[in-house]
């Protein structure tokens, strides 16, 4: 499976299931036009995009171009790539009739096609394999930002700080999230995926201490 290193951002779970069927990549969900009101979402956006870029793909309808015009003016455009996906009339197998303007979403699409929309968009692909084992790789061969190249952050080292698996894991989470300006609603594999991204697994054990 081709990985993408910009984030990817879509509508809903669904969108995101399909493009996780696609593509390796981190992808947030927008929930719909709530994320718009959302301040905290959005700033984390503005950390991500700085970060490592991120690619809005939402659906064709005019729902989904109001997301993303929205966005558009929110967010750093220097760090925003556009994946469009084509008008395709029909409806998804999980609804009973089709939208109202009668096309696919995103989750209607075939994974080739979800491809070649972020081939469009300029999307970054490291298609290098994962080594034998899980070891990591060397610097020069880091499959994603060579200059925070270093052992991620686990879901070991999330239990092991006390962030999942506790009775109180679940508060333990929100005020990390709050001292680290991220959004009170990531759940524990959102917040594994966004401290992967703004922190070095160093940085992350030393702000523990």
């Amino acid at each position: 499976m081709r990985r993408v290193k910009e984030v990817i951002i879509v509508e809903g779970r669904y969108d995101k299931n399909t493009v996780a069927q696609a593509v390796d990549a981190t992808i947030i969900e927008t929930s719909g036009v709530r994320i718009l009101s959302d301040g905290e979402k959005i700033a984390l956006l503005r950390r991500l995009a700085e970060k490592r870029g991120i690619i809005l793909l939402t659906d064709s309808d005019r729902g989904g171009f109001f997301i993303r015009g929205r966005l558009r003016g929110l967010l750093d455009v220097s760090g925003v790539k556009h994946a469009y996906i084509p008008d395709i009339e029909g409806k998804e197998r999980r609804k009973a009739s089709p939208s109202k303007e009668g096309k696919l979403g995103v989750e209607g699409m075939a994974p080739d096609v979800i491809i070649k929309a972020l081939e469009q968009a300029g999307a970054t692909f490291e298609d290098e394999a994962d080594p034998p084992g899980g070891e990591r790789r060397k610097p020069d061969e880091c499959r994603l930002s060579p200059p925070r190249c270093a052992a991620r952050i686990s879901k070991a080292d999330l239990y092991g700080a006390g962030l999942t698996g506790g009775a109180d894991s679940a508060i333990k989470r929100r005020e990390l999230q709050k001292r680290l300006g991220l959004p009170e609603r990531l759940t524990a594999n959102g917040l594994l995926d966004v401290l992967n991204i703004l922190y070095l697994r160093e940085e992350f054990l030393e702000m523990l201490r």
